[in-house]
């Protein structure tokens, strides 16, 4: 059965708060030369691995919805801790991504931060139907 992903903006709105993820720089890693395959990329396999090891509850994402484009999944995860910087579980992901500037550790992964204000321009797409009746439109 396939896995849904569900794009950051629709689980910042089910969550009804700011979310964190992880993007993954595909530019620099590529298995043949011309395409990436986020399951082998070595950077991803060790942060899932970190977070499972710390207990950080984190799935599969997509971008943000965009009703003019799609875009394929690039291994994007959304992490289940809450953006608080007196937060225990924030520093803990914080000070394993970032450097003490805040510019990343690795230049390859994007630690991402997404406000729920900026999520609900998109509520309208949790309308019962919605990317039904705009598929029907392509």
């Amino acid at each position: 059965m396939p896995m849904l992903i569900e794009h950051i903006d629709a689980i910042a709105r089910k969550k009804q708060r700011d979310v964190l993820a992880i993007h993954f720089h595909p530019a620099t890693f590529y298995e043949d030369g011309c395409s990436y395959n986020f399951e082998k990329d070595p950077n991803r396999k060790r942060i899932i691995s970190w977070l499972r090891k710390h207990k950080i509850e984190w799935q599969a994402c997509g971008e943000i919805a965009n009703e003019n484009c799609m875009c394929w999944y690039l291994g994007q995860i959304y992490i289940d801790v809450q953006f608080d910087e007196n937060d225990p579980h924030y520093q803990l992901v914080r000070d394993y991504l970032e450097n003490p500037d805040g510019t990343m550790r690795n230049e390859q992964v994007i630690f991402c931060y997404l406000p729920l204000e900026h999520a609900m321009r998109n509520a309208h797409h949790d309308e019962p139907g919605f990317w039904e009746k705009l598929a029907e439109s392509f």
